[in-house]
Parts: C-alpha cells; sequence; structure tokens
C-alpha cells in the first residue's frame, strides 16, 4: 500500500427492480418519489456491520421502504461508472448493485406505506411494448437517434473507443432497416438514449448531449438516481431466462389457466405469441400438469394447470423458447 496515496471514499449502495404482474400487467415496485419527482426503488446503503450479506441487506431495505418480504431474488449487475450523477465529484464513490426480484400482489398492494406502490413498467420504457403492434413512440425516437447518429465529428471520436457506429448501434438495438427487434436488448436501447440526450437523467446527470437540446422528448417517466437503468437491466435479464428457467411461475399463483400463464409471458416479453403455438410450446416443454380442477368464476370453466417441479431434473434448461411473434 502507498501510504502517500490518497483516502478513496466507497460506499456500497443496494437497489431491488422488484417484479410483479397484475392482470397482464407488469409491475414494478417503488418506494419513494424525490424532489425532483422522480419514483426511486426500494434501495440503500449496505451497512457491513448491520448486514451479514448484501442479499440480507436488500431484503431488510425492502421490507423496511414497503413492508414487504421478497421470494425470488437474484443479483443482477455491479454499477460503478463515475459520472452517473450531478455533484458526485465532491461525495464518496457510490457502487451500486441493482437486484432483480420477484412476488406475487396477493393483495399485498393494500398493505404498502403511502409513498411505496407498484407502477406499470412500460410507462418508463413504452418503447418495449410490442404486444399491440410496433409502439408510436418509436416514430419520435427513430427520427432524433438518426440525428444523433449522422453527427460526423461525435462519431469520428466514437469510433476510437467502439466498434461499431453510432448507426449501427441504433440499428441493431432498436430493429431498424430490417434488423430484428430483440426484447432482451433493453439496455441496450436505454443506454442509446442516455448517451443521446434524449432522456431526464441524462439532464440530471449533466451530461452534454442532453444539455445541448432546447427541449427533451416524453420518452417514459424517469427515475431517480440510475433506477431506471437498473430496471432495464433486469427486465431484459428476466425477458432472458424466460427461454431457459421457469421463473415465470414465480409470479402466478400456484393454480392457473393457460390463458393467464400465456398473458404473463406476453406482459414480460412485451409481444404477442399465437395461441396454438404457445400451448403446443408448453406441453412439448412438459412445463405444467393438470390440477384435475377447473375455474369457478362467471363464464366458460377453464382447466387449472401447476407448474411441474420434476421437470427442473430432468432438463437443463426448462423455459418456454418463444418463437416469431404471432
Amino acid at each position: 500500500m502507498n501510504p502517500s496515496a490518497p483516502d478513496t471514499a466507497i460506499e456500497i449502495g443496494l437497489a431491488a427492480a422488484v417484479v410483479t404482474v397484475e392482470r397482464s400487467n407488469p409491475q414494478i415496485l417503488v418506494a419513494r418519489t424525490d424532489e425532483t419527482g422522480s419514483v426511486e426503488v426500494p434501495s440503500g446503503r449496505f451497512d457491513p456491520l448491520a448486514h451479514r450479506t448484501l442479499e440480507i441487506g436488500l431484503r431488510d431495505f425492502v421490507a423496511a421502504q414497503t413492508g414487504l418480504g421478497l421470494g425470488y431474488v437474484e443479483q443482477l449487475y455491479t454499477f460503478g461508472d463515475r459520472g452517473r450523477a450531478a455533484g458526485e465529484a465532491d461525495m464518496p464513490r457510490v457502487v451500486s448493485i441493482g437486484y432483480l426480484a420477484l412476488t406475487r400482489i396477493d393483495g399485498q398492494a393494500k398493505t404498502l406505506p403511502p409513498e411505496a406502490r407498484f407502477r406499470p413498467w412500460y410507462g418508463f420504457f413504452p418503447w418495449e411494448d410490442w404486444r399491440g403492434g410496433r409502439p408510436r413512440i418509436l416514430d419520435t425516437i427513430q427520427p432524433l437517434l438518426d440525428e444523433w447518429a449522422a453527427d460526423v465529428v461525435a462519431e469520428r471520436a466514437d469510433s476510437e473507443r467502439r466498434a461499431l457506429s453510432r448507426a449501427a448501434r441504433v440499428r441493431l438495438s432498436f430493429g431498424i432497416d430490417g434488423a430484428p427487434w430483440d426484447e432482451e436488448k433493453v439496455l441496450d436501447r436505454y443506454e442509446l438514449l442516455y448517451e443521446a440526450g434524449l432522456i431526464v437523467e441524462a439532464l440530471h446527470d449533466v451530461r452534454p448531449a442532453a444539455l445541448a437540446r432546447d427541449k427533451l422528448p416524453a420518452l417514459g417517466e424517469p427515475m431517480a438516481y440510475d433506477h431506471r437503468r437498473i430496471l432495464a437491466t433486469a427486465m431484459g435479464r428476466l425477458r432472458a431466462k424466460l427461454k431457459y428457467r421457469p421463473v415465470v411461475f414465480e409470479l402466478l399463483p400456484p393454480t392457473f389457466t393457460l390463458t393467464t400463464l400465456q398473458s404473463t409471458v406476453e406482459a414480460i416479453s412485451g409481444r404477442h405469441v399465437h395461441k396454438q403455438n404457445f400451448r403446443r410450446l408448453v406441453e412439448n416443454g412438459a412445463l405444467v400438469e393438470p390440477t384435475g380442477e377447473q375455474t369457478t368464476t362467471r363464464g366458460r370453466p377453464a382447466a387449472l394447470f401447476r407448474f411441474r417441479r420434476d421437470v427442473l431434473q430432468e432438463r437443463p434448461a426448462p423455459g418456454l423458447r418463444l418463437g416469431t411473434r404471432g
């Protein structure tokens, strides 16, 4: 250790993207709203004396701020970039660790404290919901990104540190000019909008691209700090895991109809799936088994199913590998 080296203050922040699905709408849990009107996900600073592990610390923060106990939790990513928040030069360097958590509402929304609530995640990422076709907000986004990509001077500077041009990154991330839309690239798309200075977080972080604009377009609701970035990471991770892990059943009640299963998968993936193709996929994957019971609500009764846990021992990657959009 160099005794003459200056001390560097580092703090570890923990943040949870807590996801649920209610009536075919994916929701994200927010804990409070900051002074700018931006919402925050449950979060806090890790205390190595009070918390035996990072995950225990995270669970404590969520319980204290929202009253919810978490079930499924996985670590997403560690965000340590300098310059993600205004004024941080005079503050300790914060290393933020994001987590994905899945829960069922089951009436819990009624017991949340006043500031905590579940909010639709497509309110923060409206360009990610393709269930009704191509989102119209892309008609606003594409020309702005094309203009940003056409900046020759900035492009020349970017070429020294990036393998792909700005135009190529826009095309591949947003599925333009024949490139396919990849629902897993949620973070790629968010980062492009941030880099181009098109979202409020870039303005809050005093990014030159955002400061140079007279007015920012309304591209989804902002979140405090880098919480929308953490949510984008969680969305991409969950969409990917649908294909090789049965995580969708963490969002469903113990028994469910195939229609409910399909609508939950569509809600998370942001895409429509052809009904018969989906049922064939579920049947071939042997992910569910009938309970022998039916729904008792008004209307035509539907068969009830449950997750078949034996599949976890039978196959290394028991998920729902979705085909092309139907």
